[in-house]
């Protein structure tokens, strides 16, 4: 049985869009087919949480050779859109320091529940639960139409 939401997501209106992509380029250097994150709908920093998107197409780079005649989104963009996610945290919320990147140490008990296909929405949460000088942990979760299809903690260094 899959674990709650990191976030209560009846809270969340997913109607509107506050951060948009101009408002995360200037947060996160992540340019062109990387750009992995599309939009934030929610962010809250007290609990210092987030709920962002990344809308797939069939025009998105990995779909032509990612199994062919049964696209699925890899696992590994899962992780790097849900890992964008923690920078955007980190950078609006935990260390607003400029120029900071916060690059990928690691990643722990992470589990795809199921596939991410051209068109679909992954809707993504990030919730820091560790801080400390030289690294951040945050648990993260993807879903697709209310159906989680993956979960696991990314551990985030600024570099």
């Amino acid at each position: 049985m899959p674990p709650p939401t990191l976030v209560d997501l009846s809270i969340v209106d997913f109607s509107k869009v506050p951060v948009g992509i101009e408002q995360i380029r200037q947060v996160n250097a992540h340019r062109h087919e990387f750009e992995m994150l599309d939009g934030i709908f929610y962010v809250n920093s007290a609990e210092r949480s987030a709920v962002g998107f990344k809308q797939t197409s069939m025009q998105d780079f990995w779909v032509r050779g990612h199994i062919p005649g049964r696209p699925l989104m890899p696992g590994v963009l899962i992780t790097e859109a849900a890992g964008q996610l923690c920078s955007y945290v980190y950078r609006t919320i935990v260390n607003r320091e400029p120029g900071v990147f916060l690059g990928f140490a690691g990643l722990n008990n992470v589990k795809f529940r199921g596939a991410v296909n051209p068109g679909e929405r992954l809707i993504l949460i990030a919730k820091a639960r560790e801080e400390r000088h030289r690294r951040i942990v945050c648990d993260t979760q993807g879903l697709v139409n209310d159906r989680l299809v993956f979960e696991g903690e990314i551990i985030g260094m600024p570099v």
